[in-house]
């Protein structure tokens, strides 16, 4: 296992890298101070990461994507993490849940969403239905043709900017050992399509530009075409795909690390106090040795978690340790690198105030640290159970 680059991998860190210095790091102060993206600036980002040939690099190539592999997206991953969220991901990588549509789903949704005609979202999030997805409300229920949807979601990332919402709702029940569970089911819904109103959500402190929203359905009515996969099998569908999205929240939080990294220590080398740089102090030298050990770690950690994933080796357990600890190591270094900048740290001058904020968020959605835990310790025990 060796984790040094290939040419080719260099070739793509660096120019991921300009592209991110050119493209995105401009308008950070500007979605910052509007929590807002241009619409215009989103097409401009489409239209140069298409030129660029970073649109859609998680898709294979006969499909008209960059046909990246699991190593090379996780190293791209990096590279755009460095930026603001919602600037990033107008370089679009669409839901490789989308890989299970039909031929007449993937004339109507995938291929467009390569081509950057058409931007989906992912809808399974609800008030009463976070870490216990099985508790989810939304229901869909089959008649004849068509499935009715009734219920609500929230924290739906993207779903204003999206045109499509590929959403997960219950459509029955089945018994079990343990009682009833709910069937899952994922459809693939336009926007615009009647019973389905889309509503702007409550303001976060982390990723400003980046929305959440509530989806309430209505009697909305979508015919069985638009079922993805099959039903009562959404969950299959999920698992099936979404397997390694934990993998790039941890890429991207090494990626915002070490630029704050390199911001805090810019500001260590050239601030002065008592007649000498804040760097040559022992309380913030030893502030930037933990956090560049800490970050190499979890560096290292997401790089593995990508080997086995190309290697086809990689288990839940990978993915919960890799997201677990680079995104707790991002909250730590960020937090360290405020204090390294001292009260100029809180404010929005600098700009390292927003990685503190950004980071908070990451121990959050994608999976809670606590379910990552609890995926890592199961798998722990697993083979003393009796």
């Amino acid at each position: 296992m060796n984790f040094g680059l290939t040419s080719e991998q260099q070739m793509l860190v660096d120019a991921t890298r300009a592209f991110v210095e050119a493209e995105l790091v401009p308008f950070e102060n500007e979605v910052e101070k509007t929590d807002h993206v241009r619409p215009e600036l989103i097409h401009q980002i489409h239209e140069r990461a298409i030129k660029s040939g970073f649109y859609a690099v998680n898709m294979p190539e006969e499909l008209g994507g960059g046909g990246l592999d699991h190593f090379a997206f996780t190293l791209f991953e990096r590279e755009l993490g460095r930026t603001s969220f919602a600037l990033q991901y107008a370089v679009h990588r669409p839901s490789n849940i989308l890989r299970a549509c039909n031929d007449e789903q993937k004339e109507r949704y995938l291929l467009p969403t390569i081509r950057g005609e058409r931007v989906e979202c992912l809808a399974i999030t609800e008030p009463n239905a976070g870490s216990d997805v099985r508790s989810m409300q939304c229901r869909a229920e089959a008649q004849g043709d068509d499935f009715v949807i009734n219920g609500t979601k929230h924290f739906i990332s993207y779903a204003d900017v999206a045109d499509y919402i590929i959403l997960f709702a219950s459509s029955g029940t089945e018994e079990t050992k343990r009682g009833p569970k709910k069937l899952i089911t994922s459809f693939l819904i336009d926007k615009d399509t009647p019973g389905l109103e889309v509503r702007m959500g409550s303001r976060s402190v982390s990723h400003r530009g980046f929305h959440h929203c509530e989806l309430v359905f209505n009697n909305c009515r979508v015919h069985k075409r638009q079922v993805l996969g099959e039903v009562h099998h959404g969950f299959d569908v999920a698992n099936t795909w979404l397997g390694a999205t934990r993998l790039t929240v941890a890429a991207q939080c090494v990626g915002r690390a070490q630029r704050a990294m390199e911001m805090a220590t810019g500001w260590a080398a050239t601030r002065k106090q008592f007649g000498q740089t804040i760097g040559k102090f022992q309380g913030v030298s030893f502030k930037l040795a933990d956090m560049a050990t800490e970050i190499e770690a979890a560096n290292l950690l997401v790089l593995q978690t990508a080997w086995k994933t190309a290697e086809g080796n990689a288990q839940d357990q990978d993915y919960a340790m890799a997201k677990l600890f680079a995104t707790e190591m991002l909250a730590r270094v960020t937090d360290q690198a405020v204090q390294i900048f001292g009260g100029m740290g809180l404010m929005e001058e600098t700009g390292i105030e927003r990685f503190w904020r950004d980071a908070r968020v990451e121990r959050i959605w994608d999976g809670t640290s606590e379910i990552q835990r609890h995926i890592i310790s199961r798998a722990v025990l697993r083979p003393h159970e009796a």
